[in-house]
């Protein structure tokens, strides 16, 4: 009778520890639910778009802006590109940065093309001045990392307020601009996704510490504030609002300093909450301090979870 008395005892204790555990895993912050995955995914993509593609318009505005007609100066050329125009076509002249090697700061290798299209006359400098930018398989690899992205697209560039980022703290105390269209994206595992995009930047600051402030003006069905919108990587419709402006400073190499992206995926009733802004200790910038990473909260029905994630 004891015996068999221990053996229930045993089977309660049994019993009662596995609900405890249970019931841990569900509130643990990183319990590797597969609900999560494809959130921190997108949360990661999205910034690591926005870096490449970022990076890439502001060599097409640096060219813009150092060359109204000519390309004898080196001021505003990318580095390891070249630059070159075509002979003027139905009132348009065709600029294309060819990219073979490593970014200035020597974080990226590019390699392939970015056309910019422009009407003769249009100087852009004035208010209002619009180009048409298309990447041809302009493909980026992280050397950290070695992972590399192959994008395609074509988008329109607005220089909204006019004037020049180059004469900020000056005659200029702002420029605004925004860039809508639509964009492909190949990864190095083979997967893709699609997107359109529809980002309002606006630059402040002074030449070496720039602050570049993105917000988004797209709307979609009954999602308004949208900077990109489409689908992921995993086949999935996504929109992603920015509910925070996000912050990028010069002085941090461009990384985003602080605001806040709502990623969502309603086919799957799963949402995610980027805010950006950690250090390596997972606790929020101070001070001058610069970002390492961003803070991922994920929710899919009655499961949700938090990560912290490395930038790009």
């Amino acid at each position: 009778m004891k015996t068999h008395n221990l053996i229930q005892l045993g089977a309660l204790f049994l019993t009662v520890c596995a609900i405890s555990l249970t019931g841990c895993k569900k509130d643990n912050i990183d319990n590797g639910n597969s609900d999560s995955t494809s959130m921190e995914q997108l949360g990661t993509d999205e910034t690591n778009m926005e870096v490449v593609t970022d990076d890439a318009m502001k060599d097409v505005e640096g060219v813009l802006s150092y060359h109204p007609g000519n390309f004898k100066s080196t001021a505003g050329i990318p580095c390891n590109a070249t630059v070159d125009s075509t002979a003027v076509v139905n009132d348009s002249i065709t600029i294309y940065i060819t990219y073979n090697g490593l970014n200035c700061n020597g974080t990226r290798n590019r390699v392939g093309k970015v056309e910019i299209r422009k009407k003769v006359g249009t100087h852009w400098g004035q208010a209002g001045a619009t180009v048409i930018v298309k990447h041809i398989d302009f493909t980026v690899t992280r050397v950290a990392t070695g992972k590399t992205i192959t994008i395609n697209g074509i988008k329109t560039f607005e220089n909204v307020s006019g004037g020049f980022v180059w004469q900020l703290g000056t005659t200029l105390t702002s420029v605004v601009q925004k860039v809508s269209g639509n964009m492909s994206v190949s990864f190095d595992n083979g997967t893709s996704r699609t997107w359109n995009i529809a980002r309002q930047r606006t630059y402040t600051g002074t030449p070496g510490a720039l602050i570049l402030t993105n917000d988004g003006f797209g709307v979609e069905g009954e999602y308004s504030n949208l900077v990109t919108w489409g689908t992921n990587r995993h086949g999935e419709q996504f929109y992603t609002q920015i509910t925070q402006q996000v912050v990028h400073k010069e002085l941090c190499g461009w990384d985003p300093v602080s605001g806040i992206k709502v990623h969502q995926i309603p086919s799957n009733e799963k949402s995610a909450t980027i805010t950006f802004g950690y250090n390596n200790n997972n606790e929020p910038i101070t001070g001058d301090e610069c970002p390492t990473r961003f803070r991922v909260d994920w929710q899919k029905g009655n499961h949700s979870g938090t990560k912290y994630i490395q930038l790009p």
